[in-house]
């Protein structure tokens, strides 16, 4: 089954699809090997793990090369971030084609000005209503899968309102979009009358320290969500644990204090599937 159909399946379920941020292979391992059922390729996962913050700063094609990685290694259904889709209406149906070829299931556009910002900074600004619906349709009529699920995010609460973020979100559905995304809702009222105002199913983005409230899945789903994206939380996890062994390193030089809160060589082997490799090694041998 192709990605995208197994993802419009999991949408079709009961239930709601939570999908931890991933950025790179080896983030796409764990999550596959946790049981996730999707994932979600953050576009400001990708950018910081090359060393960059989420400001647009990256080419459509460093975030697919990246995309590759991740669809390979994931084994279940990537959801990705395509920001502002690198350009106006046309540069949306490459991003669209290229993301096809990467393997994605989804792809969410947002409605900023390019070079975009993250979600969740401050001083954003947005194309109007009419150039992101033109966006949307170059984006569906790019789309050589039937199957790909597109998405449309607005991030027009801080810069219009919430009920032009709502009007926007409408706007998007009729363009083409499968499934809505309103960007950075500040309270849980905000948060259920997005769900129970769209036609199309919803996403939400939950992440620890951001501008909207963590509210249990059990509830979003009563609202009406159909899909959580985590996006930083991993990668977060990641730096602090680094940093932590790094000062421990410093200070001993070895990293022994904190061994216990490393993944041993073994459990390291066996997240990348290194025996699997030999094994097939092994049978082309001469």
């Amino acid at each position: 089954m192709r990605p995208t159909t197994a993802l419009r399946l999991l949408l079709k379920n009961d239930g709601i699809v939570l999908a931890p941020g991933v950025y790179d292979g080896l983030s796409a391992r764990l999550v596959r090997a946790a049981g996730f059922a999707a994932a979600y390729a953050t576009g400001g996962g990708i950018a910081r793990s090359m060393g960059y913050p989420d400001l647009g700063l990256l080419s459509m094609r460093e975030v697919t090369d990246r995309l590759a990685l991740i669809v390979e290694h994931a084994g279940v259904p990537v959801i990705a971030d395509a920001d502002t889709g690198y350009g106006n209406a046309l540069n949306v149906r490459r991003t669209v084609r290229e993301f096809e070829r990467a393997g994605v299931a989804a792809l969410h556009l947002e409605d900023q000005t390019s070079p975009k910002r993250c979600g969740h900074y401050e001083d954003k600004a947005l194309i109007s209503t009419a150039e992101m619906c033109q966006k949307l349709r170059a984006a569906r009529d790019a789309a050589e899968d039937p199957d790909l699920v597109l998405i449309a995010r607005t991030d027009a609460i801080p810069v219009e309102g919430l009920d032009a973020a709502i009007e926007r979100a409408r706007a998007y559905a009729a363009a083409g979009a499968d499934v809505l995304f309103v960007e950075a809702p500040v309270s849980e009222a905000q948060i259920e009358t997005i769900a129970r105002s769209l036609p199309c199913p919803t996403l939400i983005n939950m992440f620890e320290g951001g501008k909207t409230p963590l509210v249990p899945l059990d509830r979003l789903e009563a609202f009406g969500y159909r899909i959580v994206i985590v996006p930083s939380d991993l990668q977060r996890a990641a730096i602090r644990a680094m940093q932590d062994v790094l000062t421990v390193m410093r200070r001993d030089g070895n990293s022994r204090a904190v061994a216990d809160r490393m993944a041993t060589f073994e459990e390291r082997e066996a997240v990348v599937g290194t025996r699997e490799y030999l094994d097939v090694d092994r049978r082309y041998q001469v």
